[in-house]
């Protein structure tokens, strides 16, 4: 009997959008002028469709005054906020490509996303948290405390002419905000009509660079089809409309923000919310009772944290029914919680990644509990996936485990000014190669196992941590866990839990190895153990399972070892 092969096609009853994001937004401000489009508590910004669109045609406007062109780079370096948002959509009726800068970067990073992208142009906050960002701006760029606004001459970055200051507070050699706005004086209507016409759907609109956990950042460049249509159809898998009012606590630069969120709830003419500048979990539980919110997006940390603040039973969120959890592999115990505990019984999980716009897989209401909770879903409309032998390049049976690939409208249009970086990602025939482990059943329903990157292998055996970090989480005593490898001389590699113990806990490693007996294979139960507060993560949440393991090697003496292992 030939065995059924790990590939499935997404169809759909919805055609593909074959828009601009400019278009589609003008469309949507035309059917709900009235609704409530973005609301920003700590900025008391509440505006509707019909005011969102004077912002964004203000600022587009003023790129045009500015001789921004298609195609330019437009950097925004800064944490949630109204601006963002209006940038987005503006620098898209431009044509203009966003950069999206992570809010943590440092010096050396900042430097190489703004030589390596090529910005003309930059926005940026004053400050976050540890970071001054003034600060560090102007210690890479000199000129820029004797420059003109918007005549920068930098000897390091020669295409940076203008710098934007978001605060009114005056600063040398930028414009505010506000002084930006009111060069849209320089342009009409007339001007921004002329642009649209020259703009297509599958030009590149914004660069998202990677977390570089290995080597240095790439730039994950997408088209207007890209974002603009996977906002769309999660959005209809969530069954969103004009009613729904969704808080967006995750960072705008990344993904997840400005395309699920922001633009997800655009397509729908829903509502934007953002609870603070960064994520404060008592800020997100107060948004959903004070905004009556119906949905929540974050990722698993996030929604831990939630669930953990000490005023948790205090809100009133009953307003809610479904939201988003993805970014890292969801622990089973957590979504039941936020089901139960957060009234949001039609909680879903999406998956994906930045090069795929970034959803390809997500849970769907109605589907049973076990598929809801153990796999990231089904595939969405117009999409392929595939689970192949990473070393052969051949599909597998269904049930097996191997590297999940995309192909679709969703792929990126490659990492910029690197050919080679994207062949490595693309192969011939356009599959985008994820790099994550996974299976897939008889219906189609995806479950992510791990990375190729984070499978131990102990003696020859393959072993994933998911697995491992599942069953750890039903210890009552455990809030969260992660699983690494560490070297191992003998077996090549060992298996390391990081705990995080639920608040007034304790728990020894006897313990939890007596908890494992039994219950798991033997070589599964972890050998070592750390207890602590938190884990190393990104600005997004996700953890760093390559600086756990950095620490653990220099915590346990584990360096020849690694050393024998990397040889």
């Amino acid at each position: 009997m030939i065995p059924k092969l790990s590939y499935v096609c997404g169809s759909g009853d919805i055609p593909l959008l074959g828009q601009t994001i400019g278009i589609l937004f003008d469309s949507i401000v035309e059917q709900y002028p009235d609704n409530d489009a973005l609301i920003v508590p700590f900025q008391q910004v509440r505006w509707t469709y019909r005011q969102l669109s004077e912002q964004v045609d203000a600022c587009a406007r003023a790129l045009l005054a500015k001789q921004i062109q298609k195609g330019d780079r437009v950097g925004i370096w800064s944490p949630n906020g109204a601006e963002w948002t209006v940038l987005q959509l503006a620098s898209a009726k431009v044509g203009a490509i966003l950069v999206n800068i992570n809010p943590s970067y440092r010096l050396h990073e900042l430097e190489y996303a703004l030589q390596h992208s090529g910005c003309k142009m930059i926005v940026t906050a004053d400050r976050f948290k540890y970071s001054e960002y003034l600060q560090m701006l102007n210690d890479l760029i000199p000129e820029l405390q004797y420059s003109t606004p918007g005549k920068l001459q930098s000897a390091r970055f020669p295409e940076l002419k203008t710098v934007i200051h978001l605060s009114e507070e005056k600063v040398s050699g930028a414009w505010t905000w506000k002084e930006f706005l009111h060069l849209s004086n320089g342009a009409g209507a007339e001007d921004l009509a002329h642009r649209r016409s020259q703009l297509s759907f599958d030009d590149p609109i914004n660069i998202q660079y990677t977390s570089g956990t290995t080597g240095r950042p790439k730039g994950a460049t997408l088209s207007h089809h890209n974002i603009l249509n996977n906002a769309f159809f999660v959005a209809e898998t969530m069954k969103f409309t004009p009613k729904d009012r969704v808080i967006i606590p995750v960072p705008l630069y990344h993904c997840f923000g400005m395309v699920i969120g922001n633009l997800g709830c655009i397509t729908h003419g829903a509502t934007m919310i953002y609870p603070s500048e960064g994520f404060e979990a008592g800020a997100v539980l107060k948004a959903v009772q004070d905004e009556k919110a119906t949905a929540v997006f974050g990722v698993p940390t996030m929604f831990i944290a939630e669930l953990e603040d000490p005023e948790f039973d205090k809100y009133d969120l009953s307003s809610l029914r479904t939201g988003i959890m993805a970014g890292s592999p969801c622990p089973i115990e957590v979504m039941k919680r936020v089901q139960t505990e957060m009234h949001m019984p039609e909680v879903q999980i999406a998956y994906g990644m930045t090069e795929t716009s970034p959803v390809s897989t997500q849970t769907r209401p109605g589907t049973s509990i076990e598929k809801q909770v153990s796999t990231v879903g089904q595939i969405h409309p117009h999409l392929e996936i595939k689970i192949i032998d990473p070393r052969l390049g051949l599909t597998l049976p269904l049930g097996q485990a191997g590297e999940l690939c995309t192909r679709g409208y969703s792929i990126m249009l490659g990492y910029w000014n690197e050919e080679e970086r994207t062949r490595e990602a693309i192969d011939s025939a356009r599959w985008m190669h994820s790099g994550d482990l996974a299976t897939m059943d008889e219906d189609g329903y995806i479950k992510i196992v791990g990375r190729i990157k984070d499978m131990i292998i102990r003696g020859g055996e393959n072993i994933y941590p998911r697995e491992i970090e599942e069953f750890l989480y039903t210890h009552p005593k455990i809030q969260d866990v992660q699983v690494i490898g560490i070297p191992d001389v003998k077996y090549g590699e060992e298996v390391m839990a990081w705990i995080k113990l639920r608040e007034g806990e304790t728990l020894t490693a006897e313990e939890i190895t007596e908890f494992c007996k039994g219950k798991i294979t033997h070589f599964k139960i972890p050998k070592f153990f750390k207890f602590t507060d938190e884990f190393p993560l990104t600005v997004t949440g996700k953890v760093q399972k390559f600086k756990m393991r950095e620490l653990s090697i220099e915590e346990l003496g584990l360096r020849k070892a690694a050393e024998v292992a990397m040889a």
